[in-house]
Formats: structure tokens, C-alpha cells, sequence
């Protein structure tokens, strides 16, 4: 089984973005036999029409598609290369690159159920789909990394980095609803779990009310959710009301009562303290710290 390391190089940015085909890491663009890394590699295919297999799981690759696929794991394609994917491309880095060392790209892949195992190192391999109207942005996106990397100006691999950060955040805010990128993953249970927190969590929700809607225990539900996303249920409810407490205190004046009422916190200084352990701010001071919005 080849295995293909990083090959870190002083001075250099440790990250590397190739146009797809020509340039997949490790993989023979004739054959695509299987072959495994020791780095994470975000393959993004623009246009595709083919199969892919990782750890012998069988793949759909379509327009849109971006895998993200976990050091350690045997990647193969199940047509030839060059018919599974016709443009795309293909972003590969140390993993340390999106850990606690980064904040932006981190805390961003913290908030997603697909990502989250990514930036604690867990390993699996997960399909996240692009809409249509994005797809010219996300191609703009990987270029500029692209471009940075290949002229290696002063300050490359700070600016590289930063590109990179962008990146995974946009792949964090993906737009499409997070259930319906766990049934496109295969995760009809995961789906499941988070259309009902969608649906509830402005209500007083809790893993029993999750567990009931689903005829499953809350022992055996904790376990599951825990094994693939790293989190607790009500680890993922509480990031889901702090996401929208976010934006109504970025988008509306409403009070803080307020607020606290609409994410599922009727006690106000509950909510308080909740938002404060998880920023380290109250929602006022958060608010406040905000920039102020350009006049017209």
C-alpha cells in the first residue's frame, strides 16, 4: 500500500493546492489504485461524474461535492481518474494546521457536525455537497491559495494560511441545511438527531425529548452522537443556541431577555452565564465589541 507523507519543507507553508486532474496527491491519475497519506486533504469536484472508495466504502463524486478525507485513510477510485473528476481541486496539509493553532478555522470546524471530528483528529472521511450558485466562489477561493503558494512572496505563508482559514470556515457555513448534509453522508440517524434540534432548540429541549422523537434511549443516542461528532447532544443544542444568539445580537437590538427567550433560555441570567462560559463575555459585551456598521 503506498504511503504518501507531507514532506515538510523549512520556509515553505505547509500547505499545498493543486488543479484537478493534473495534480491529486497520490493518487496515479491512470489507475487510481488505492494508496493512503499521512496528511488531511480536502478534494473538491467542480465537475465530476464517477466513483470514489475510501477504507472500501464506495463514494458517489458529483458536481459540487467536496470530500474531506483524514490522514490514515485508503483512498482508491472506482473509475479511472481522469472520468471520476474532470475539474476540481485538491487542497492537502498536516492536520496540527486546522488545530487549537489556527482559531478561526478551528472554531469554525468546532460548529459542524461533519467537521467537528476533523479538528479533534478523529478519522473518518465525509461528503459535504456546495450549491451550484457558490461553486464560482469556492473555485475563486482555492485559486487565490493556489497563486499565494506558487509565488511564495514575503509573508506567503502567512497569507496561504489565512487562505486556507478561509476555506474551512466556508466549509463550515455551508448553506445547506446540516440534516440534509448528514443524509447526503449516509448519517440517517445524525439526520435525524439534528432536524429535531433544529426544530426545538428554541424550546426547553433535552436529550430526552431528542431520544423520545426518535424511539431510542437516551444512553444508547448519548453513545452514537458521541461516537461521530465528538459532541453530546446537548453539547450540539447548546452550539446551536449560541449560533443564533450570535446573530440576533450581531443583526437585531433586541434586549438580551429577549434573546435568551428565543434560543430556549427563558432564565435570563442562565443565559447569561451560559453565553459567557462559552465566549468569555456577556452577550452585552459581545455585542458592544462588535464593529459598527459602515453608513450609507
Amino acid at each position: 500500500m503506498p504511503v504518501v507523507g507531507f514532506g515538510r519543507v523549512p520556509g515553505i507553508a505547509p500547505i499545498v493546492a493543486a488543479r484537478v486532474p493534473q495534480g491529486l496527491p497520490a493518487v496515479d491519475p491512470v489507475t487510481g489504485g488505492p494508496h493512503t497519506h499521512d496528511f488531511l486533504v480536502l478534494f473538491y469536484a467542480s465537475r465530476a461524474n464517477g466513483t470514489v472508495l475510501i477504507d472500501g466504502r464506495r463514494w458517489t463524486v458529483a458536481d459540487g461535492d467536496l470530500f474531506v478525507i483524514a490522514p490514515g485513510q485508503v483512498v482508491s477510485f472506482g473509475t479511472p481518474f481522469e472520468e471520476a473528476t474532470t475539474e476540481g481541486w485538491t487542497v492537502w496539509f498536516p492536520t496540527d494546521v486546522v488545530r487549537p493553532g489556527t482559531p478561526g478555522a478551528y472554531s469554525s470546524w468546532q460548529a459542524h457536525p461533519l467537521l467537528f471530528p476533523f479538528a479533534s483528529g478523529i478519522n473518518r472521511a465525509q461528503r459535504l455537497h456546495i450549491p451550484s450558485a457558490d461553486r464560482a466562489g469556492w473555485g475563486r477561493r482555492f485559486a487565490a491559495l493556489d497563486a499565494e503558494l506558487r509565488a511564495r512572496r514575503d509573508g506567503h505563508q502567512e497569507a496561504a494560511l489565512a487562505h486556507l482559514t478561509l476555506l474551512l470556515v466556508a466549509a463550515a457555513r455551508l448553506s445547506t441545511g446540516v440534516a440534509d448534509q448528514l443524509r447526503s453522508a449516509d448519517e440517517p440517524l445524525l439526520a435525524a438527531v439534528f432536524a429535531a434540534i433544529e426544530q426545538r432548540y428554541h424550546e426547553p429541549i433535552s436529550l430526552a425529548d431528542v431520544a423520545a422523537e426518535l424511539a431510542l434511549t437516551a444512553g444508547h443516542l448519548t453513545t452514537v452522537v458521541r461516537r461521530r461528532t465528538g459532541r453530546t447532544v446537548q453539547q450540539w443544542i447548546a452550539q446551536r443556541r449560541m449560533q443564533q444568539a450570535r446573530l440576533l445580537l450581531t443583526e437585531t437590538r433586541l434586549t438580551v431577555a429577549a434573546i435568551g427567550r428565543r434560543v430556549g433560555y427563558p432564565d435570563t441570567s442562565y443565559f447569561i452565564k451560559r453565553f459567557r462560559a462559552e465566549h468569555g463575555v456577556t452577550p452585552t459585551q459581545w455585542r458592544d465589541a462588535a464593529p459598527p456598521a459602515p453608513r450609507p
